[in-house]
């Protein structure tokens, strides 16, 4: 798809929604991921160019102008020492801003201290079309009070900050990215990649997104939720001795036989009771906690082994390879066989002709 100079090879568009020049501002700041900031940049600067192969294009139609605004002036260092160049500062940028993202990284928290850049973002979001977060960056926009009452997406590292932050915003910790109304958040690094083409699709149409998703050799719609790609947030120990004792228990050995009777006698605590306390101090029931754990010890399976499936239903505690296949799909969002195809290195017979 890419020409000699690297460039998009583009067929005509039919006609676009959006009508006029469509202004993507996008924040910088000290400690920012350089991916949260390229992947969208990249995608909107790709439906510029589809744009502008449009060969019944005529002026005033349609296009994307995409503008760095930094917090700083100069070259803004990212959290992993790159640099990016801004091309205006929050004192010189456009106010005729469509779409204003704010990227995450290390720097979030930073930010999310800094009231006069907190005042900028939530003024520069008043006049805009839409806002756009991308991983952490939903701290900052729940800082400056843009998320109250809506729900949102974030890395999954950052699930929990943003719930004890920010209690008025409605965490969604598995969706690769969330719209509400016209604030649109996505979940952890690359997920702005996949938000920024659904804004495109939403823009001039999925044949647009689709081409641009080719070229940069992505899914248009990526299969699951950011499960299948976090580590297990959830295994932290209760600070209840009886619903610690319980989950010491269950991860000893997953595949064990592990009914909420015998877990609330590990506690100490009848089964009633026991179940009322696990499940508020935990955030989920004791059987959803189990099936959790064995998700997460059949992962580690899929990843490190050739077994079958079947092998990995009993090794795990889930009986049967059907049962295995819909806890997993349940909690991760795809398949185990399309889990194992996606994060094994060497493919395997198993992972070929597993569903």
């Amino acid at each position: 798809m890419a020409g000699s100079e690297g460039h998009l090879s583009l067929t005509p568009s039919a006609g676009s929604v959006i009508v006029g020049a469509v202004l993507v501002q996008i924040l910088v700041f000290p400690g920012v991921q350089p991916l949260d900031v390229v992947g969208p940049h990249e995608v909107f600067v790709g439906a510029e160019r589809y744009l502008a192969a449009q060969s019944a294009r005529t002026p005033g139609g349609a296009r994307y102008d995409v503008e760095l605004v930094g917090s700083i002036d100069g070259p803004v260092p990212g959290e992993s020492g790159l640099q990016l160049v801004a091309t205006a500062t929050t004192e010189t940028a456009r106010t005729d801003v469509h779409t204003l993202v704010v990227p995450g990284g290390d720097g979030v928290d930073a930010v999310c201290r800094d009231e006069r850049l907190l005042s900028w973002i939530e003024r520069r979001a008043r006049r805009a079309t839409r806002v756009v977060s991308v991983c952490g960056g939903a701290l900052v926009l729940a800082a400056a009070g843009l998320l109250d009452g809506r729900r949102a997406a974030t890395h999954w590292r950052r699930v929990d900050q943003l719930r004890r932050d920010h209690p008025a915003v409605s965490v969604d910790p598995d969706s690769i990215f969330v719209r509400d109304g016209n604030v649109w958040t996505s979940a952890g690094v690359t997920a702005g990649i996949d938000l920024s083409l659904a804004l495109v699709e939403d823009d001039i149409g999925a044949r647009a997104a689709q081409t641009i998703a080719r070229h940069l050799v992505l899914f248009l719609r990526r299969p699951g939720g950011q499960s299948q790609f976090a580590a297990p947030v959830w295994t932290s120990g209760s600070d209840h001795d009886g619903v610690r004792a319980a989950q010491a228990l269950i991860h000893e050995d997953p595949a064990d036989d592990l009914p909420v009777r015998r877990l609330a006698e590990r506690a100490g605590m009848s089964e009633r009771h026991f179940a009322r306390v696990f499940a508020a101090d935990v955030g989920c029931p004791p059987g959803r906690y189990v099936e959790r754990v064995r998700t997460e010890a059949a992962r580690r399976c899929l990843e490190t082994t050739d077994d079958g499936l079947a092998a990995i239903a009993r090794r795990c505690g889930f009986g049967t390879a059907e049962t295995f296949r819909r806890a997993f799909l349940r909690q991760v969002g795809v398949t185990p066989g399309a889990y194992r195809r996606r994060f094994t290195l060497t493919p395997t017979d198993h992972e070929r002709n597993a569903s």
